[in-house]
Order: C-alpha cells, then sequence, then structure tokens
C-alpha cells in the first residue's frame, strides 16, 4: 500500500469512531396527589366578572353597581354547570345593607340548589354575609345545569322609585369543590 491509501485509510477510519451519546436515567416515578382532581372547577358566579349575566335566570339586576356587586329581587337565582357532583359546597357572598335593613328589620333567607331547600338562616344584622353548607350528591348530576337561588322572605319597597324591590346584595354565588 502506498502512504497515500494508508493515509485515507487512515483518515476513514477515525472518522468513524465516536464516543456514544451520554445515558441517563429516567426520571422518578411520582404517585399523583390522591385529593387532585384536574376536572373539579370552580363554579362561582362572580357579579363583576365579564359574562356573569349569562348565568342569570332571574332576579338580578343587570347593573353592576361599584364594579362589584348587583341588587336582587325576591329570589336571585343562577345556572352553573359543575363537572362532577362529589364533594360540592354552596357559596354565596352578600350583604344586607343598612338602608333597606332599617325598613324590613331581619331577614331570613332560604338557600337552594336545583330546588332542594338546602338550609334557611335568620340575619339579626346588617351587613356582609357569607353561606357556605355542602350539597348532597344526588341533588346534582355532574356535566348538567344545576340551579342555585337564595330567596329573601322580606323586600325593601322603594316608594320613591316608583315601587322598586330590593332583596339584598349579591357579590358571588356558586358551587366550591
Amino acid at each position: 500500500m502506498d502512504a497515500r491509501t494508508l493515509l485515507f485509510a487512515l483518515v476513514l477510519a477515525l472518522s468513524g469512531c465516536r464516543n456514544p451519546p451520554e445515558s441517563y436515567a429516567p426520571p422518578a416515578q411520582r404517585q399523583p396527589f390522591e385529593s387532585f382532581k384536574p376536572y373539579a372547577a370552580l363554579r362561582i358566579v362572580d357579579m363583576a366578572a365579564p359574562g356573569a349575566n349569562s348565568h342569570f335566570i332571574q332576579d338580578i339586576s343587570s347593573k353592576l353597581e361599584n364594579g362589584a356587586w348587583r341588587w336582587t329581587d325576591k329570589r336571585p337565582t343562577v345556572r352553573v354547570n359543575p363537572n362532577s357532583n362529589l364533594g360540592l359546597t354552596y357559596l354565596i357572598d352578600f350583604a344586607t345593607p343598612e338602608i333597606t335593613f332599617k325598613k324590613t328589620g331581619p331577614v331570613t333567607i332560604a338557600f337552594y340548589v336545583n330546588d332542594h331547600l338546602l338550609d334557611r338562616v335568620r340575619y339579626d344584622t346588617a351587613g356582609r354575609h357569607q353561606f357556605q353548607k355542602p350539597v348532597p350528591p344526588d341533588w346534582v348530576s355532574a356535566g348538567q345545569n344545576t340551579t342555585l337561588a337564595a330567596e329573601i322572605d322580606k323586600l325593601y319597597i322603594a316608594k320613591e322609585e316608583g315601587g322598586k324591590r330590593y332583596g339584598f346584595v349579591l357579590v358571588r354565588i356558586g358551587l366550591l369543590q
């Protein structure tokens, strides 16, 4: 063999030698959290949220007040669509304003899920209130429309406003999971 052939064979042999890529161990496998449910979602209708009125069924003012709340009439009702019927809690944030409370006195509000009476609570003072209570699973069907309502026993009738009716101030209502 001549020198050129030997040099060519050497270059060819060296160009074929490469280090194999480094190997890595597979990532550690972890068990998922038992309580983690990717399908679980909050189903809360916040009165200030864009599109909130698409959930209204009845007795909620279309006018947003102070960028945060709306007046109600006798039985404000909303529609939500929970992904599950397990571990649901009815939630409502509301207020009984001093201006109406002076005329009505203590009020009782009944809370409903799909027309099932969940509870009835008497409020003896004006101000902000929150009500939360677990919902029986058989009252709700997963993936189906669910109605939530809160019915006040006494309305304030504003004679100076042509008999306009005022229930309470609604901030948010829905189901927690």
